[in-house]
């Protein structure tokens, strides 16, 4: 697959076309963000200044209705997520470049940050000792099954995000080999709908994650007393 062709190497590490275009949309944001930030105003806000707000407050909206006075720890990972998600998988309506997301290791890294963050959260909201304790509720022969689940949904939002963005890109390819150019705006408005799409189903998944992971003790109390949530 071209997403996997080797552009040039790092000593014993290949750096392939899917690295490239994920290190250029790193550069992008960051310069991006540089430019947007640097003249800020509370009393002029700019065209650019007021969509960046727009698009912070819907993000701190989503992050309130899952988890109510969070929106401020979770915003910096949760946010930078969705905006990831949702420029890789656009990627691939640029001539020439394909989404990142439609590689299966872009996709299983992404997991694992977010498998990695709901464990961070949980620990720092519950504590260690509470946060470990909810594998063992409502009783310890349940454990393998517990383990069993964090590592089949990890997989799940990996394999997920990697079929549907590879399957959308295969598709558009398809039509457009079929029926040539006569067709493209209806087929980059589906690609950048379902791309949309996507990013905010993956962010929605971590955030409900990670809020469970933050919410362990309380479900667990409420499972002892045979009242689950």
């Amino acid at each position: 697959m071209e997403a996997l062709a080797v552009l040039f190497s790092l000593g014993p590490f290949g750096i392939t076309t899917t690295v490239a275009t994920t290190w250029g949309i790193l550069l992008a944001f960051g310069l991006g963000c540089w430019l947007a930030t640097r003249n800020l105003s509370a009393e002029n806000p700019g065209i650019v200044q007021t969509a960046l707000e727009g698009v912070v407050q819907a993000i701190e909206e989503a992050i309130e209705t899952v988890l109510p006075g969070r929106a401020g720890l979770l915003l910096p990972f949760v946010g930078t997520l969705w905006l990831f998600v949702a420029v890789a998988n656009l990627t691939g309506i640029v001539p020439g470049l394909h989404s990142p997301t439609g590689d299966l290791s872009t996709t299983a890294a992404l997991a694992f940050v977010v498998f990695v963050s709901v464990h961070w959260y949980g620990i720092r909201s519950e504590g260690l000792q509470a946060y470990l304790r909810h594998y063992l509720s409502p009783n310890p022969i349940l454990l393998p099954f517990h383990l069993l689940g964090e590592l089949s949904r990890t997989l799940a939002l990996a394999v997920r995000l990697f079929g549907n963005i590879m399957s959308l890109e295969m598709a558009a390819l398809l039509v457009l080999l079929v029926a040539g150019f006569l067709v493209p705006v209806p087929v980059l408005m589906l690609h950048i709908v379902e791309a949309l799409v996507q990013a905010y189903i993956f962010g929605t998944l971590a955030l409900i994650y990670i809020a469970g992971g933050m919410q362990s003790r309380e479900q667990s109390d409420a499972v002892r007393k045979g009242n689950p949530k």
